[in-house]
């Protein structure tokens, strides 16, 4: 466990959780402050990992909760990448915990800078894929292979989750963008719950940093939801970006 007795460590990751939080409303991809944060207060990058996902578990609740009304509808898409999304997040949790340490080390960078450009090309995937007809057929096969895919992702390094779900869920799932990220909060939930429950029994998490990241991740998220349409997402979007591409590189470098 890292010593976090520091007053100014504490602040620290306080204000991180906020901020994570309330990009995690807004543009997506808050983990990607949290990681970093952690990584600056001393925590190795497996440790920083596993207590970054493990934090982000309410935030993602918190998403459920504000986009219940769009759920309605998708009750057999729901089932179905639900379980897709579990067993995907259990093979990420068992590869983390299997393989050696250094692999992570040598992997994260390029996950880290991968996730950056993912947030980077969003929106315009987004405006390419436009909003599907609702009444048009899934892809179902090729939806449940996708959510395999990515939760084993999010079971490995959780960051910028989202907005790999998003994605996934815009290429093969055909309705309203609303209500695919309504259901993105959903496997989110999903992936952070398998990931708890692995990572609590076998992994290198830190209870103080989740108890202090935790609260803040859901109160910004809950603050940035209240803000979002004041405030510019691609300035937002842009800076997180710009940072994980920045802490992806000096992964890399170390």
């Amino acid at each position: 466990m890292i010593d976090l007795s520091q007053p100014w460590e504490l602040l620290f990751l306080l204000v991180a959780g906020l901020l994570a939080g309330a990009v995690n409303a807004v543009a997506g991809g808050g983990s990607l402050l949290v990681f970093p944060a952690l990584l600056a207060v001393g925590f190795p990058p497996l440790a920083a990992n596993v207590t970054n996902s493990v934090a982000q578990w309410p935030g993602y609740v918190g998403i459920v909760l504000g986009a219940r009304r769009d759920l309605p509808g998708q009750g057999r898409r729901i089932v179905g990448t639900s379980i897709a999304a579990a067993a995907g997040s259990g093979i990420g949790c068992a590869l983390l915990l299997v393989l050696p340490a250094s692999v992570f080390n040598t992997v994260v960078p390029v996950l880290v800078i991968l996730a950056s450009l993912m947030m980077a090309v969003g929106p315009r995937l987004k405006r390419w894929i436009g909003d599907p007809e609702s009444a048009q057929r899934d892809r179902t096969v090729a939806l449940h292979v996708a959510v395999f895919l990515a939760a084993i992702y999010g079971g490995y390094f959780g960051g910028a989750l989202g907005v790999v779900l998003i994605s996934t869920l815009a290429l093969f799932a055909h309705d309203e963008l609303r209500r695919l990220n309504a259901l993105k909060g959903v496997l989110s939930v999903v992936v952070a719950t398998v990931t708890t429950a692995v990572f609590a029994i076998g992994a290198p998490l830190d209870w103080l940093a989740v108890a202090l990241l935790a609260p803040t991740t859901l109160v910004g998220g809950y603050l940035g939801a209240l803000l979002a349409r004041r405030m510019r997402e691609d300035l937002l979007r842009w800076a997180v970006v710009l940072l994980g591409l920045a802490v992806g590189v000096a992964l890399y470098l170390q």
